[in-house]
């Protein structure tokens, strides 16, 4: 696995353990946030794989579901999950008085978790 590609999963790591632990403590808005991101990071990691980034949120995962979901890559509720995480993230960062449900925290979570696991998976096949 390229090193920039490593490095991006292990930050979307540490985003899934920060994103747990707000939610463990009741800080769902933030949980909310480290889960997207743990999203986004591991998007990214995908695109180090192919030597590209983008600046803008929106342009990285259009590459991925371009890239990664109409190709078949990665099956369709990937793109739906990230669509929703990115949604999510932008009412509790941005939209005053939203509130985040525990429910939709703990959603958010386990599919950024599901996430990570397949694309590391398919980057350590892709490195054998």
């Amino acid at each position: 696995m390229v090193d920039l590609a490593k490095y991006r999963l292990e930050s979307a790591q540490e985003r899934l353990a920060a994103a747990k632990l707000e939610m463990e403590a009741g800080h769902l808005k933030d949980s909310i946030n480290r889960s997207y991101y743990a999203f986004f990071h591991t998007i990214r990691s995908l695109l180090a794989e192919k030597q590209i980034d983008f600046k803008k949120h929106s342009a990285v995962i259009s590459y991925f579901r371009q890239h990664y979901i109409k190709t078949g890559i990665f099956e369709e509720k990937y793109s739906d999950y990230v669509g929703k995480a990115f949604i999510l993230r932008n009412n509790s960062d941005y939209a005053d008085f939203y509130v985040v449900a525990k429910p939709d925290a703990e959603m958010q979570y386990e599919h950024a978790k599901e996430f990570y696991e397949k694309v590391r998976q398919y980057l350590e096949q892709k490195s054998v």
